[in-house]
């Protein structure tokens, strides 16, 4: 009888087991959950735009207006191009850098032409100290204005370069995203 007992009691203890496992009853946890709405992460943007631009021959006191396709250079002349460029920035962290693409076909020797680096006025006209730029206050696009002076040096010896031609078609204004200087 021993066993008919040992039997009952064990075969009842698994059926009470069976029943709580199997969700007759409780040996769960307290669990819950909620969603939170983060928003939306919207990207950044960038970009230029260059119309055409124009040539200036002369010094810094005197310039002219000049039609670079028919103007001939000679050792001693300046000539500046300028071009207006219009400039899209977007994002919280942005900066970018400006620069002129110099992939130009040139018959000049390089020893005999100097190209300076490019310089920057803001709308109002004032020089901008490096060619990093940043959004503005309440406009995605802001008017940047370009310099670049092409000297063809008077130290050319003899006949050097006569005839000789700068295509300028390709010139490119590229703007590069930079880290943003910790402020």
């Amino acid at each position: 009888m021993k066993n008919s007992t040992l039997v009952k009691g064990t075969a009842a203890i698994a059926v009470g087991a069976a029943l709580l496992l199997g969700g007759g009853g409780t040996l769960a946890n307290w669990n819950t959950a909620d969603t939170a709405n983060p928003g939306t992460i919207v990207a950044g943007d960038m970009n230029v735009k260059a119309p055409a631009g124009k040539w200036m021959a002369g010094t810094t006191d005197v310039t002219s207006q000049i039609n670079a396709g028919t103007f001939h250079v000679v050792p001693g002349d300046t000539l500046v191009y300028t071009q207006t460029l219009s400039v899209k920035l977007v994002g919280n962290n942005m900066a970018a850098t400006i620069g002129l693409d110099k992939s130009v076909v040139s018959n000049f020797t390089d020893k005999n032409v100097k190209i300076d680096p490019l310089k920057l006025t803001n709308s109002a006209g004032d020089v901008l100290p490096t060619t990093v730029l940043y959004p503005v206050s309440g406009s995605d696009t802001q008017t940047v204005n370009a310099a670049t002076t092409f000297q063809f040096l008077s130290t050319t010896p003899n006949l050097e370069d006569v005839n000789a031609a700068y295509n300028l078609g390709k010139v490119t204004y590229t703007l590069q995203q930079v880290a943003k200087p910790a402020s």
